[in-house]
């Protein structure tokens, strides 16, 4: 508080007032840089301690820091920023204190509220708002940034009214500058002159301050109408931080208590228009707010913006969650999360009764209001004289209430915000029928008082923050079902809202209202979510009845879809005969007709008719098959908890048409549909052989993949698995368990690699079944790993393995 005592002017910070166990509990009074005394250490601990700051400027508004609990005095020309530090007096006690750390000088105006919050400095006059923030640079930064750093005044000069101009202002004219919003560093612009003057007495472990313009704006008054000069005036300066408590400590084993500041929102207000801006890593006006009457004083939290006017408390929405979950979170505005815009409308809440407002403020949940029942003052005001305002008397002077009956203190809990969200849930139910833009406006407005709420719970008992967190996620299901049936151009984010509900796809298909008839009609936020989690290889599997639901609605909305929706591990359930039908009235004009076959041929083998199954693969040649089942990879390989599973169609493929089954199978390595390494464990898996063993299906995929062009890297790991293949079954005399799709003779005619076999190699070999396999493996070492090799090194290599074998024999 500021005090006037003996001619001289005070702030005084008071301490440990908690500790004042009763009236007559003793205060202790001292000057600021005081020195405690050990042996008074104990007196101080249960007392409230008072400390007095002399200022030589007439203060004319003060800003305590919420963070650190720094001071900043705001003067005529001046403002003063006082530090909060600790006198350490012993070992187990320290006392509050301050340093008179820096002076800001900037002229040009006259500061009616000041707002101060970790560096950020918030200016208000009657018509002009400046935001500056206070950088720390280093011990060794330019020399620009030592000595006192001021701005220039060349837009002031330019657009501010001249001397001679100012010696004309009388009460018959009123000169006015055009309105002005410069955000960034073009508020460098503004013509403020800005200096600042270290003071701190340890200049020599200080660090050099700097300053970083964020944002200038000016109003001009509305001269149309005579007004009062109240009715022009700016007031309510704030700066709000947001923070997020309860993250993980840096060992991961228990929650930091530690506030992170997220992001800082600076709030100001006309009489009938209130305006919100973000100032951190970008400013931007994020809402303006409309009052249905003159508004007296407003106050900001992190979930609302509470206004008083001369009868009435009134109750916005804001969005800082909105503002500060795009800022942290950079998965936001994804498949993966979503958040209502920061542009939506801004609404009203409630509104009630009280008479005569005069001031309010925040604390936690309570809000506290001052009245003051005074008809007699509400007929003077009305009475009198209306005067346009001028810029001599721009400074209003406050002026202490009179004293006298009729005052009184509101203290006024808010709504907890789990209750106020059942509130609105309960009301958009009204509409459950109809969904309409107002609809998602409401459950909008109750996701996000319930994210705001998760941002700080600190103050939260485990029981409240997971009350919050199934509010959240049960918000977060009524919006992706609203998105999820209404027309809109943002019907995509059904998606998003449905998985951060934490519902699973049979529940949201639970909560879709289905028809009897054919005449259902089908969003396109629907659609596209069940579209997304089919492909994303859940391991959910629907039932029966809920597989043949979506497989209907795909067949109406969109069937160009039902071949990828049909090949979902997910509607594995499906029955076959449905499926069927759904496909054989299936229109392929538009779209791939051999992805149509392929699932056609799919369902015919889980009908068990081979006939149709042939009928069906006959209808395209092998090349048209292979881009089939690139077009639809999980027609041979599905996923079911992270492990690769191979269809029945692939299971088939192998025993009729391998050849088939590994070119398609290369085609989807080519494509970058699978990996080198999901493809070896595939046929693993379909040849049933364990991670030591190696079918022969699988050496034929590697000679495939030795036949296409391949990278120089991806060759000499390829080369090396085949070499080694080779060299394994000469070695143990192990025949390949199915016969080999290509000879040594395709391989050298259709690989650049392999040049012309021995004739010597043809000498060594035995004459019989062994022998044939035996010619052709040792055929196929030739080159390989070693197409790099010198001759004389192959020769050595053939040599040695082609001995081995003989000695053997």
């Amino acid at each position: 508080m500021i005090e006037e005592k003996n001619g001289a002017t005070f702030v005084r910070a008071y301490a440990n007032w908690r500790r004042k166990r009763s009236e007559s509990s003793r205060v202790c009074v001292r000057m600021v840089g005081h020195s405690v005394e050990a042996p008074l250490s104990e007196a101080f601990r249960d007392q409230m301690s008072i400390v007095e700051i002399p200022l030589s400027e007439v203060p004319l508004c003060i800003s305590c820091c919420p963070v650190k609990g720094d001071l900043l005095v705001g003067c005529t020309d001046q403002f003063v920023l006082f530090t909060l530090k600790y006198q350490v007096v012993s070992e187990e006690f320290s006392v509050l204190d301050f340093e008179r750390s820096l002076v800001i000088h900037i002229n040009s105006i006259t500061p009616v509220e000041i707002s101060f919050c970790l560096g950020y400095v918030a200016v208000m006059s009657d018509l002009e708002v400046l935001i500056l923030k206070l950088e720390s640079g280093p011990k060794n930064a330019e020399r620009v940034n030592h000595h006192p750093h001021s701005t220039s005044n060349t837009v002031n000069q330019a657009e501010g009214p001249s001397s001679e101009t100012s010696q004309l202002e009388s009460d018959d004219f009123v000169f006015c500058q055009k309105p002005m919003e410069l955000l960034g560093e073009k508020s460098r612009q503004s013509g403020m002159s800005i200096t600042l003057e270290p003071t701190g007495l340890a200049e020599e472990k200080a660090e050099y301050l700097y300053i970083q313009h964020l944002l200038y704006r000016r109003f001009t008054p509305d001269i149309s109408f005579c007004v009062s000069s109240d009715d022009v005036r700016l007031h309510s300066l704030q700066l709000l931080p947001v923070y997020q408590t309860g993250s993980p400590s840096s060992d991961g084993e228990k929650l930091s208590q530690e506030k992170e500041l997220l992001s800082l929102f600076c709030f100001f207000s006309l009489p009938h228009v209130g305006y919100l801006y973000m100032v951190v890593k970008s400013v931007e006006l994020m809402s303006v707010y409309q009052y249905p009457e003159t508004a007296r004083q407003a106050v900001l939290t992190p979930q609302f913006l509470h206004v008083i006017t001369s009868n009435n408390l009134q109750c916005f929405t804001v969005r800082c969650s909105a503002a500060v979950a795009r800022e942290d979170d950079p998965y936001m505005d994804t498949t993966l999360k979503a958040c209502p815009p920061v542009s939506m409308d801004v609404c009203a809440l409630r509104i009630q009764l009280f008479i005569g407002l005069k001031a309010i403020c925040h604390f936690k949940n309570h809000i506290i209001l001052l009245t003051k029942a005074d008809p007699e003052a509400t007929e003077e005001r009305r009475e009198s004289p209306k005067r346009t305002p001028s810029r001599k008397n721009a400074s209003v002077q406050m002026r202490p209430p009179g004293a006298g009956p009729g005052w009184n203190v509101y203290i006024v809990d808010t709504v907890p915000p789990v209750q106020l969200y059942k509130e609105m849930v309960d009301y958009s139910n009204t509409y459950k029928t109809v969904r309409t833009q107002s609809c998602i406006h409401l459950l909008s407005e109750a996701h996000l008082l319930i994210r705001a709420a998760l941002m700080d719970t600190q103050q939260l008992e485990p029981g409240e923050r997971a009350e919050l967190v199934e509010a959240f996620k049960e918000s977060c299901g009524h919006l992706g079902d609203c998105y999820s049936r209404l027309a809109t151009q943002h019907a995509h984010l059904a998606l998003p809202y449905y998985k951060m509900s934490s519902l699973s796809l049979a529940e949201v298909l639970a909560r879709v209202d289905w028809a009897e008839d054919e005449s259902q009609k089908y969003e396109r936020g629907l659609i596209f979510y069940i579209n997304h989690s089919l492909y994303e290889n859940l391991d959910e599997e629907l039932s029966g009845e809920l597989a043949a639901r979506v497989a209907e609605m795909f067949r109406v909305a969109e069937p160009k879809q039902l071949p990828h929706i049909l090949c979902s591990p997910s509607m594995k359930n499906i029955d076959p005969s449905l499926a069927w039908s759904c496909l054989r009235g299936l229109d392929t004009c538009g779209f791939s007709s051999v992805l149509v076959t392929l699932t056609r041929a799919a369902v015919a083998l889980k009908l068990g008719d081979l006939d149709l199954y042939r009928k069906e693969m006959q209808s395209h040649t092998e090349m048209q098959l292979v881009c089939g089942f690139i077009l639809e990879p999980r027609l041979l390989i599905q996923q079911r908890k992270g492990q690769i599973v191979p269809t029945q169609f692939a299971v088939h493929l192998k025993e009729t048409q391998p050849g088939l089954l590994v070119a398609s199978v290369l085609g989807l390595q080519k494509n970058n549909k699978i990996g080198i390494e999901e493809a070896d464990s595939f046929f693993k898996v379909l040849c049933g052989k364990g991670e030591d063993s190696t079918p022969q299906l699988l050496v034929d995929f590697w000679e495939a993949q030795l036949v296409s062009c391949l990278p120089d890297v991806v060759l000499q790991e390829l080369c090396f698995k085949l070499t080694s293949q080779y060299i394994w079954r000469l070695s143990k005399r192990q025949l390949p368990d199915t016969t080999p799709l290509r000879t040594s003779e395709d391989l050298i005619n259709a690989c650049s690699h392999y040049g012309l076999i021995y004739p010597w190699v043809h000498v060594l070999s035995p004459d019989s079944l062994a022998d044939k396999n035996y010619r052709e493996d040792l055929s196929k070492l030739q080159l390989p790993l070693f197409h790099s090799w010198s001759h004389s090194w192959k020769t050595v290599l053939l040599a040695s393995v082609s001995t081995f074998y003989v000695t053997r024999a």
